[in-house]
């Protein structure tokens, strides 16, 4: 099965990015990962390896039957609760390669309402 041109140039903005981004302790990682179907979202810190909160479209019911960009809301509130609950407040935001546009665009913004900053 081969892999193709769209998500070859997208892995490549990826590993491009992520030489240059990078999470701390101080200021983790939130990383978004968007499926045909899914969005998952996970707050990282790069310099001890550990994933900090993580969220997805899958945690819930309630998102089961919601559209798209509703689900990526619901992502972005859980995510934020959670760094909330964990004791974080900024972030670097890592689209993984994604155009900030429709559905990652809702995450963060959602992300953002719920008191992320970044």
């Amino acid at each position: 099965m081969s892999t193709s041109k769209k998500t070859l140039a997208r892995l490549k903005v990826r590993r491009r990015v992520r030489g240059k981004l990078s999470g701390t302790s101080d200021r983790p990682r939130l990383s978004v990962f968007r499926s045909n179907k899914q969005i998952y979202a996970q707050i990282i810190d790069d310099l001890s390896g550990r994933t900090l909160a993580s969220a997805s479209s899958l945690s819930k019911d309630e998102t089961k039957n919601q559209p798209k960009l509703e689900q990526a809301s619901s992502v972005g509130t859980m995510i934020a609760e959670q760094a909330k609950d964990a004791g974080i407040t900024n972030v670097v935001f890592d689209r993984s390669g994604y155009l900030f546009h429709g559905r990652v665009k809702q995450l963060a913004q959602a992300a953002r309402d719920g008191g992320l900053k970044f």
